[in-house]
């Protein structure tokens, strides 16, 4: 416990104070919650499971398993995935924080992540007690030596906090390397339905062509093995369903049986309507292009609004998040809340936008490398992203 940092998120409550006393209230953008209803057709199966008096499988229902199999052949492109190479979890984040642990990472080994992260890819690392290694390249990794070879190496694509994709050619690169030098590589896959990129991702386009943004179990990517490799997928975004903790990995049997065996003992389970819940989502693509569309309405209304008020947007081509900074500020404009908010930093963003009462979250929160950016979610609803939006436009027109 003494290696964890403090939590992220606790350290934006004076911002959100003074963004939650302007006149036309509070548009929280910093945290990426969904607020738009659950599916019907999922919580009718999750209703109709509720007489759940047994336990469930760990190893989820053959059902299930044949169905996330059946949506990466549809969805993903990846037309290959063994059924009994899949495994559902508790929500993604518990599988990304207990990864490292599952696979036997301990102190002294080295688990691999991007520079600007999702913060609990560290955490996982420091959990198991290894050492946590945010990265620019393989190459900033130095030459493989038993003391500096990964265990484990993350990647992430659409990247959380940037948005930005990584290609066929990268992934494939990264595979290769991976496999040279005996690494397992496990890739967080969550945002890959909301891909912005192209003609066709307008509102009201709905999904993208099925692999439109490739998955690390891509033949294109693997050269038709998926060994050595994981995929990380949530349903929490593109079916709103968060609060049910519905998630699930893929890939590598003999990598997914050894997961299996530990969260048997240690009673790791997706509860059973939960399971039944995810079955429907994965076989219903319409309301996942519904939500697509929502959060596209939301984006062609936020994006213009903060480059009117002289902030950029940088990558952001595919997930829930606009990657934002702004050159040659003001650095005196708003009040500062914490000694954290130095001028040109993400932190003096962060006040700058408190003052028009839009809560964001800081890019440190994402790595050293994040520290003159800002994450801004598109996770609220129609109304208040239009009023965050006028808000902005009404600043930069020099009000």
């Amino acid at each position: 416990m003494d290696s964890l940092p403090a939590f992220p998120w606790d350290s934006l409550a004076l911002y959100k104070e003074r963004a939650t006393s302007h006149t036309g209230g509070l548009v929280d953008l910093s945290v990426g919650t969904p607020v738009d209803p659950t599916p019907e057709v999922v919580r009718a199966a999750l209703i109709a499971a509720a007489d759940a008096h047994g336990y469930p499988q760990t190893w989820g229902t053959p059902a299930l398993r044949e169905a996330v199999a059946a949506w990466f052949a549809r969805r993903r492109g990846v037309p290959d995935v063994d059924p009994d190479g899949v495994l559902p979890t508790v929500g993604s984040k518990e599988l990304v924080a207990w990864l490292p642990l599952l696979l036997g990472a301990g102190p002294g080994e080295v688990v691999a992540f991007p520079a600007l992260a999702y913060p609990t890819y560290d955490v996982g690392a420091r959990l198991a007690g290894a050492v946590p290694r945010p990265m620019d390249s393989l190459t900033g990794l130095g030459p493989m030596t038993a003391a500096t070879r990964p265990r484990l190496l993350w990647v992430n694509s659409p990247s959380n906090p940037t948005g930005q994709v990584l290609g066929i050619g990268h992934l494939a690169k990264v595979v290769r390397w991976a496999r040279q030098h005996g690494v397992i590589v496990a890739s967080d896959e969550c945002y890959a339905e909301m891909d912005w990129r192209g003609e066709g991702t307008a509102p009201g386009a709905g999904l993208p062509a099925a692999g439109a943004i490739p998955s690390i179990l891509d033949p294109r990517v693997c050269q038709g093995s998926h060994e050595g490799l994981l995929a990380v997928y949530s349903l929490s975004k593109q079916s709103n369903m968060a609060g049910y903790r519905a998630a699930f990995v893929a890939g590598d049997p003999v990598l997914v049986g050894r997961l299996l065996e530990i969260r048997k003992h240690a009673g790791m389970m997706v509860p059973w309507p939960v399971q039944q819940a995810m079955l429907a989502a994965l076989a219903d693509d319409a309301h996942v292009a519904q939500q697509k569309d929502r959060y596209g309405v939301r984006r062609a209304l936020l994006r213009p609004a903060l480059q009117a008020a002289g902030y950029r947007v940088e990558h952001s081509e595919a997930g829930l998040y606009l990657w934002t900074t702004r050159d040659g500020r003001d650095p005196d404009r708003g009040a500062v809340a914490t000694s954290s908010a130095t001028p040109g930093s993400g932190w003096s963003l962060v006040s700058e936008l408190a003052d028009l009462g839009v809560l964001v979250a800081p890019g440190s929160f994402y790595g050293v490398a994040g520290d003159r950016h800002v994450r801004i979610a598109l996770t609220s609803t129609d109304e208040r992203i239009g009023a965050a939006a006028r808000r902005l436009v009404y600043r930069g027109r020099g009000h």
